[in-house]
């Protein structure tokens, strides 16, 4: 089955990318905040994206916050050829591990500025919404996502966390390429938003897409793990890339050695009985 794998996704019909990406929000400090404890470390790591073949590096203003995008700049710009950046925006920080919402396009103005800003960026490849802000008017948030496309200061539109209903409203406004949901082989809440997308041609990119801890599931995961001579990580990630052929995966990382592990994860054939079977426990 694995020969009619495509191992590239094109966003909005012009940034083609390989489904394997790399999700920047690990490289902060502690709780998503503050810089990390070894910068160099952050540094060498994001370096060696371009050579491991990742071209889609996803990351937000509210990681560090700030860091997360200054620390990519440093390291990678000028960008090589085909490097697509996504950010989001919508959170507020206030310290370690906490986040608060904010759709508000007075918010959301300044905070695509400073993105762009950190980032040494005239244009965002793909901005996405962090959140629904649930005290924001729906229409407000997304006439700022098209204000901002119409004078040049995103080039596609992403979401985050949204059911089929809000994408589908979402579209009224501006074109949505991506949704960014929390997703995994043990968390499947968004399975019909998942099948939705793959439909319509939108790139579904799991947050949290390693998540293999489950106790009910840990077994069945290791004993396929051991077949391939993978890690139970390793199988959870192509898991998800075979799942359906509009994921596009972000696991992200602060040890290099972690990352490479990452990339291999496509190479792991799994046969058609194992992909039924680590699919049906949920």
């Amino acid at each position: 089955m694995d020969t009619i794998i495509n191992k590239t996704f094109t966003l909005g019909g012009d940034l083609t990318v390989n489904r394997m990406g790399y999700g920047a929000m690990r490289i902060t400090g502690k709780g998503i905040y503050g810089p990390p404890e070894r910068r160099d470390e952050a540094l060498k790591l994001l370096k060696a994206l371009p050579g491991l073949g990742v071209n889609f590096i996803d990351t937000a203003d509210s990681y560090g916050p700030d860091v997360s995008e200054e620390l990519i700049a440093d390291a990678l710009y000028p960008y090589p050829k085909g490097m697509v950046i996504a950010t989001k925006g919508g959170f507020m920080r206030t310290g370690p591990n906490q986040w608060h919402v904010n759709g508000h396009p007075e918010h959301l103005r300044p905070a695509l500025e400073g993105s762009l800003r950190r980032l040494r960026l005239k244009s965002i490849d793909l901005y996405q919404l962090h959140r629904i802000d649930p005290n924001v008017p729906f229409d407000d948030m997304m006439a700022f996502l098209q204000e901002a496309q119409e004078d040049g200061l995103i080039k596609h539109v992403g979401l985050s966390e949204v059911s089929i209903a809000e994408i589908e409203r979402a579209r009224t406004f501006v074109d949505v390429v991506s949704v960014q949901n929390k997703y995994s082989i043990v968390y499947r809440n968004w399975e019909k938003e998942l099948q939705y997308c793959n439909e319509e041609g939108i790139a579904f990119i799991p947050w949290n897409p390693i998540n293999a801890g489950n106790i009910l599931f840990e077994e069945r995961l290791n004993a396929i793990a051991a077949k391939h001579a993978a890690s139970p990580h390793q199988v959870a990630l192509s898991w998800l890339y075979r799942h359906s052929p509009n994921i596009l995966l972000i696991p992200g990382t602060s040890q290099i050695t972690h990352l490479q592990e990452n990339m291999k994860a496509v190479d792991i054939i799994l046969t058609e009985e194992e992909m039924i079977e680590l699919g049906s426990v949920k």
